[in-house]
């Protein structure tokens, strides 16, 4: 069961303290609450029957949400080194979550793409952090849950990061 973590300061007196230019006091909040979230992801990909680390999950997650891409776009895409993507993706084809195929436009291309598996992972694990962050939301004041879809709408925006289309869950 995943609970909420006890914070060892006053949030209140924290949060009528912060400012909307007062971008440190903001990053550390940001920050805080992405610890929670990674911590939700990997009990969640914990408690899947698959072995995935965090990363080879956010390739599964990145080409479920934009689709069969070059290994190139993919590594830009997750912001790490061309070599690191191939080895991520021979792992994954081993699985079955992802597979290889020449570009139909170019043919000396090769693209990656989820297979019915990777789709099927993604979805379970899916299904399982929002479970667990249902649970997070749901412990929240509701006053205090306002403005939060705003926020995060606009923090991911900013980051670049297309919405789910959590349509199938």
């Amino acid at each position: 069961m995943i609970t909420a973590p006890k914070l060892r300061y006053n949030s209140r007196m924290t949060r009528s303290k912060v400012g909307a230019n007062d971008v440190d006091t903001l990053t550390d909040a940001v920050l805080t609450a992405s610890r929670l979230l990674v911590a939700v992801s990997a009990r969640s990909l914990a408690a899947f029957e698959e072995t995935l680390t965090l990363p080879q999950f956010r390739m599964l997650v990145v080409l479920d949400s934009r689709g069969a891409m070059k290994l190139s776009s993919l590594a830009e895409l997750l912001d790490v080194n061309p070599s690191t993507v191939t080895r991520m993706v021979d792992r994954l084809v081993t699985t079955g979550m992802v597979a290889r195929q020449p570009n139909p436009a170019t043919r000396r291309e090769v693209e990656t793409e989820l297979t019915d598996e990777g789709r099927r992972v993604v979805r379970g694990v899916t299904r399982r952090r929002r479970v667990a962050i249902e649970k997070i939301v749901g412990s929240m004041p509701v006053d205090e849950r306002r403005g939060l879809v705003d926020a995060l709408t606009a923090f991911t925006e900013a980051g670049g990061e297309p919405p789910a289309d959590l349509g199938w869950i």
